[in-house]
């Protein structure tokens, strides 16, 4: 269920942006449609999911129409704002979001377009978990107007899926590959690396097992310790060893040597991708600082400048709607150097990087030290740009801290 709420400024009980904001109608706009639904919660999660036992009043089967609410809520919002525009890219995130019915989810997504639009050639991205997925499930998402699946493999080794406490049938993640690639969708795989018990060996079984999936996405997240989950605890207690700083880097270096050798390319410090045009647009569209609307428990939005996120249990967020009122739970309006500081932190991860010219002027004498360290690309240096080397993206921290202290 994550941690506890940030306070901020209040939201308006109609959801309305502060006094002044106004919309670009140039700039992109993306979609979030948060599914807080899970049937076990992995030991590792800080995520705002629920299971049936959490759920405290909150229903499965009418979530697609409180969730709708909110979309029309926010019609009314952004018209005020300035207007409405077609929606780039659409996540459905979770949570699971193929615990739903495919027919739900296609609901949701026909409420986004019935409402915004979608902007030609709109990437359409449904988050699975392997077990859920079938040909019929793969065909009526496609058959929507979806157009990606990434499904949550995290491991091929069954003791990392232990330690992880991921249920899922390891054997289920080429079937659910399968009935994506059949239904016509893109596909992208998400994997862990530093469970507790993992080797180099079992990671790279890991990835190779990936790759000869031939998906093309391939995601790989070091597991970070979150406060409050139930690995913290064990950890805690000594009943598992915490993630090692140097195995992490290990296979980190092993999985970029792997996954470019298959043809895939970093494009973000996680992400690779077989051609840009299988990059995650919509995970671009957040590092790129565009605008976008998190809709469900818990989620978070950025439009015009404006953040703000919503209440956690799904039971709230229900009856927030159902009165008639924003499930907002408080906002935010960084100032003009919050905002800088977070466009180096986000765009220094990415491939196509962080131009100089956004630094503060006594910090862009701090590129020389870091090319001259082996965190930087000279050449791309050389035209204007801080990309990292993979050097640089195991200190990636590092970098931010010498770009912006």
């Amino acid at each position: 269920m994550g941690g506890p709420l940030l306070d901020g400024d209040p939201v308006p009980a109609d959801g309305a942006l502060p006094p002044g904001v106004t919309i670009d109608p140039a700039a992109d706009f993306s979609v979030y449609l948060h599914v807080p639904f899970c049937r076990v919660r992995c030991g590792y999660c800080d995520f705002n999911t629920y299971t049936a036992t959490e759920l405290r009043g909150a229903r499965q089967d009418t979530y697609a129409d409180t969730l709708l609410h909110e979309v029309a809520l926010s019609r009314d919002v952004l018209t005020r704002a300035g207007g409405l525009r077609p929606a780039s890219t659409v996540f459905f995130g979770g949570g699971t979001p193929t615990l739903l019915p495919a027919g739900d989810l296609a609901r949701m997504l026909n409420g986004v377009r019935d409402t915004f639009g979608l902007a030609d050639g709109a990437e359409i991205t449904v988050e699975a978990n392997p077990d859920t997925v079938t040909d019929a499930v793969a065909e009526e998402l496609a058959a929507a107007g979806v157009t990606r699946m990434s499904i949550g493999m995290q491991s091929a080794v069954p003791h990392v899926l232990a330690a992880l406490e991921r249920t899922h049938d390891p054997a289920n993640v080429a079937t659910a590959v399968a009935s994506a690639r059949r239904a016509g969708l893109d596909v992208s795989v998400d994997l862990i690396y530093g469970a507790p018990g993992e080797s180099v060996s079992d990671w790279r079984r890991s990835v190779e097992t990936a790759i000869a999936l031939d998906p093309d996405h391939i995601s790989a997240y070091a597991l970070i310790i979150e406060d409050g989950t139930k690995l913290a605890r064990q950890i805690r207690r000594g009943e598992v060893p915490a993630p090692d700083d140097d195995l992490q880097a290990d296979m980190y270096e092993l999985a970029d040597a792997l996954l470019g050798a298959a043809g895939y390319d970093w494009y973000e410090i996680s992400n690779f991708a077989r051609g840009a045009e299988h990059r995650s647009r919509h995970n671009l569209a957040y590092w790129r600082g565009t605008d976008w609307w998190g809709y469900g428990p818990g989620a978070h939005s950025h439009v015009a400048g404006v953040r703000w996120w919503n209440v956690k249990h799904p039971a709230a967020y229900a009856q927030r709607l159902a009165a008639g009122t924003s499930p907002a739970h408080a906002s935010e309006t960084p100032d003009a150097e919050a905002t800088r500081l977070e466009r180096v932190l986000l765009l220094s991860r990415i491939r196509e990087g962080l131009a100089v010219s956004e630094l503060a002027d006594d910090r862009r004498a701090a590129v020389a030290g870091l090319i001259a360290d082996g965190l930087v690309e000279p050449t791309d240096a050389l035209r204007g740009c801080v990309v990292l080397t993979l050097r640089g993206r195991l200190l990636a921290d590092a970098v931010v801290r010498a770009l912006t202290d």
